[in-house]
């Protein structure tokens, strides 16, 4: 019988998001693809650092039992198969034994990958690949690898945090604050606040993690999500009613009226943070791990 992925939460990630290959990746830069694939060759018994999106990671298949699969991780790199040893083997030497499917393509463009896989999510380093699948309809961002790393606070729970505007909903109301400024934008949201905002990027991760959530089990992991916006009353109203519409609770919300999120978010302690301005993962790098979701008129050349 053939294995299938039906009813998990499929996660596809580069080596260079899971893993620390900052190191290699500048040989990469400063020389060339033969150079960097001799380094990986030499380091094949050297177990490669936590990378930003290890701890979510670990996490999400601690969802795991062994009566149910319910989360499934596949490596999705650009790099060579003898790389990809060591990738696998820093798998093992970091305890995600769980990993055990990957696709290594050698510098082709991986993103084709991800519709046989059936991906609720891509993480990945490179901006190019992130794009494309965005363009193809798989929630990506492209992992911060400066990024601080998630802490260990809270090692039976998974927190992940979420931009409203161009990440879980449509840029929608985004293009009417870039054209005609904040009162425009908040009588817009005023206007329409019974009528549920376009869905997002982002929706669908979201929903999947909601029945993950609602599956969770015999696991003993739990899974907290929070809604983190520029947004503030009353254009909040709109958001929560969204979110009504589709049936999906997030645990926390902050409407912050632009803010700077980097602090709040560092209170809140996610494994990860999704936002479409740069601005605001740069400020969220420095205190949680944050990727860039590259959909929406802001990221418009």
């Amino acid at each position: 019988m053939s294995a299938s992925l039906q009813n998990q939460l499929v996660v596809a990630i580069s080596s260079r998001a899971l893993f620390d290959f900052e190191e290699e990746n500048t040989v990469f830069d400063r020389d060339n693809d033969a150079a960097y694939r001799a380094l990986q060759r030499e380091r094949l018994e050297v177990a490669a650092s936590p990378g930003v999106a290890f701890s979510l990671v670990r996490k999400l298949l601690a969802f795991n039992t062994p009566e149910q699969a319910r989360v499934e991780v596949v490596l999705l790199s650009r790099n060579d198969p003898v790389s990809g040893l060591r990738v696998f083997r820093s798998c093992q030497a970091h305890g995600l034994p769980s990993v055990q499917r990957g696709v290594f393509t050698q510098g082709r463009e991986p993103f084709g990958y991800l519709r046989p896989l059936g991906a609720h999510l891509f993480l990945s380093a490179n901006e190019a690949d992130v794009r494309q699948a965005l363009h193809l309809g798989y929630p990506a961002a492209r992992v911060l690898t400066e990024s601080a790393q998630a802490g260990n606070a809270h090692p039976q729970e998974v927190r992940i945090a979420f931009d409203g505007d161009a990440v879980l909903f449509s840029d929608e109301a985004e293009r009417v604050f870039q054209a005609q400024g904040l009162d425009a934008f908040q009588r817009h949201e005023s206007d329409k606040a019974a009528q549920p905002l376009p869905e997002g990027p982002f929706k669908p991760l979201l929903a999947a993690l909601h029945r993950l959530q609602q599956a969770s089990g015999s696991s003993g992991m739990r899974l907290r999500t929070a809604l983190v916006t520029a947004r503030s009353a009353p254009a909040h109203e709109r958001a929560i009613r969204t979110l009504m519409d589709w049936n999906i609770a997030v645990d926390e919300a902050m409407f912050l009226g632009g803010l700077p999120k980097g602090e709040f978010l560092r209170e809140f302690e996610p494994d990860f943070f999704f936002d479409d301005q740069t601005g605001h993962v740069t400020s969220a790098a420095r205190h949680v791990p944050a990727g860039h979701v590259s959909s929406g008129i802001a990221n418009v050349p």
